[in-house]
C-alpha cells in the first residue's frame, strides 16, 4: 500500500535527519522532493499545492528552525497536514436509522462493488445486524449469480430479481422482504455505470428517490487514481453521496485517489478494502493512514484485525498447552493457521513501525 510514496517520504526524512540544523534551503529542497513524489503518485495538483503551502507555512512560521530536533518537527507537520488532507477526523460508522436501514452502493463497473457489498454485509453481521443483499445489477451478465456466491461465502441471504422486474420495483420489494424476513439492513448492489451514461444515472437517481437510503456509498477502485476522483465528483452531482469506499488498497495503488478524493470531490472516505478476504474491510482513519504512508505503521489496525480474525478461545488453549509443555506439532499447525488469518507477511509488516523496508519478504 503506497509503497512508492512511502519510500520517497522516508528518503526525504532521512536527509533531513542527517542535517544538524535545517535551514530554509533544506526545507525548500525537501518540499520539492515531496511535491514530485505526490505528483508521481497521481495526487491532484491542487491538493499538492495546498498541502505544501500549509506545510511550509507551519514549518517557517513556528519554532522549527531553532528546535533541538527540527527534522522530527517537520515530520510531525507533514503527518498532521496529510491527516487533514485525508479528512481529519476518523470516519463514523454507518448511519442506519431506517427500518430497515438502506445502503445504496454505486460506482463504475469493475470497481469491486459486488465483493465489497459482501464484505460490508459480513462486517455488519459481526456487529449484530441482520443484512439482506439485493442483486440490483440487471445490466451485467452473471451479476446476480456473482452476488449469490458472495452472499454464500459470508452467510448472508441474497434477494434476486423476479423475471421482468425493474430495478426500481426490486428496490421497493427489498424493503418489504427485509421486514418479512426480520432483516434490519438492506444493501443494494446496483449496476456499474459511467457518469456520462445519462439513462443509467437517471435510473440510480430514481432508485435513491424511491427507497430514501440512509447511506449512499460510492465504491472506487484506488488503482484508477484521478479517474476515481473525477467519477466520484460526477456521481456526487446526481446522488446525495455520504461517502467513498476505496477498494484494492492492497495492490499497487499509487495513493492519488486516497489523498485527493476528500479534498476534490468533497466526499469523505468511509471504508477501505485492503485485501481479497471477506474480513479485509477497514473503517477509514486519516491519522492512521497518514502514518502508513509515512512508514510509521499502524499497530491499532493490526490489533483490530487480530481481534476480528483470531479465535480467542483457541489462542488461549494453545497458550495453556505451551505453558504446560504439552505443545505438539498439531498445536503448531493450529497456531500457524491462526497467524495466517492476519494476512500476508507483507501486510503485517506494513502495519509495524519501521518495518516497511522488510515488506519485500512477503
Amino acid at each position: 500500500m503506497f509503497e512508492g510514496l512511502q519510500d520517497k517520504f522516508q528518503e526525504v526524512f532521512r536527509r533531513l535527519k542527517g542535517e544538524g540544523r535545517i535551514t530554509e534551503e533544506h526545507l525548500a529542497a525537501a518540499l520539492k522532493q515531496i511535491r514530485l513524489a505526490l505528483l508521481e503518485a497521481d495526487v491532484h495538483f491542487r491538493v499538492v499545492k495546498e498541502f505544501l503551502a500549509r506545510v511550509e507555512e507551519k514549518a517557517l512560521g513556528g519554532k522549527v528552525l531553532e528546535s533541538l530536533s527540527p527534522a522530527q518537527q517537520v515530520i510531525k507537520i507533514v503527518h498532521d497536514e496529510l491527516t487533514a488532507t485525508l479528512g481529519g477526523e476518523d470516519a463514523r460508522e454507518l448511519k442506519m436509522d431506517g427500518a430497515p436501514a438502506v445502503l445504496l452502493m454505486c460506482g463504475l463497473q469493475g470497481s469491486g462493488k459486488t465483493t465489497t457489498c459482501g464484505k460490508l454485509a459480513r462486517r455488519l453481521a459481526a456487529r449484530g445486524r441482520y443484512p439482506l443483499l439485493v442483486a440490483a445489477d440487471l445490466q451485467r451478465a452473471a451479476a446476480v449469480e456473482q452476488l449469490v456466491q458472495v452472499g454464500a461465502r459470508v452467510d448472508i441471504p441474497v434477494l434476486r430479481p423476479e423475471p421482468g422486474e425493474s430495478v426500481v420495483a426490486l428496490a421497493q420489494r427489498s424493503l418489504r422482504e427485509a421486514r418479512e424476513r426480520g432483516r434490519d439492513v438492506v444493501i443494494l448492489d446496483t449496476a456499474g455505470r459511467l457518469h456520462v451514461d445519462q439513462e443509467l444515472m437517471a435510473e440510480i437517481a430514481k432508485i435513491a428517490a424511491t427507497v430514501s437510503p440512509d447511506e449512499v456509498l460510492y465504491v472506487a477502485d484506488s488503482m484508477t487514481g484521478q479517474d476515481a476522483v473525477r467519477s466520484a465528483q460526477e456521481f456526487a452531482r446526481v446522488l446525495p453521496l455520504t461517502g467513498v469506499l476505496l477498494t484494492k488498497l492492497d495492490g499497487d495503488a499509487r495513493g492519488g485517489a486516497a489523498l485527493s478524493v476528500r479534498a476534490v470531490a468533497q466526499v469523505p472516505i468511509r471504508f477501505v478494502g485492503v485485501g481479497e478476504k471477506p474480513e479485509d474491510l477497514e473503517l477509514f482513519s486519516p491519522a492512521r493512514m497518514a502514518s502508513r504512508i509515512l512508514g510509521m505503521g499502524d499497530v491499532m489496525a493490526l490489533i483490530e484485525k487480530a481481534q476480528e480474525t483470531v479465535d480467542a478461545k483457541e489462542a488461549q488453549r494453545l497458550a495453556e498447552r505451551l505453558s504446560r509443555n504439552e505443545f505438539t506439532l498439531e498445536d503448531l499447525r493450529d497456531q500457524l493457521r491462526q497467524v495466517k488469518k492476519l494476512g500476508s507477511l507483507k501486510s503485517v509488516l506494513g502495519m509495524l513501525p519501521k518495518m516497511g523496508g522488510l515488506k519485500g519478504l512477503g
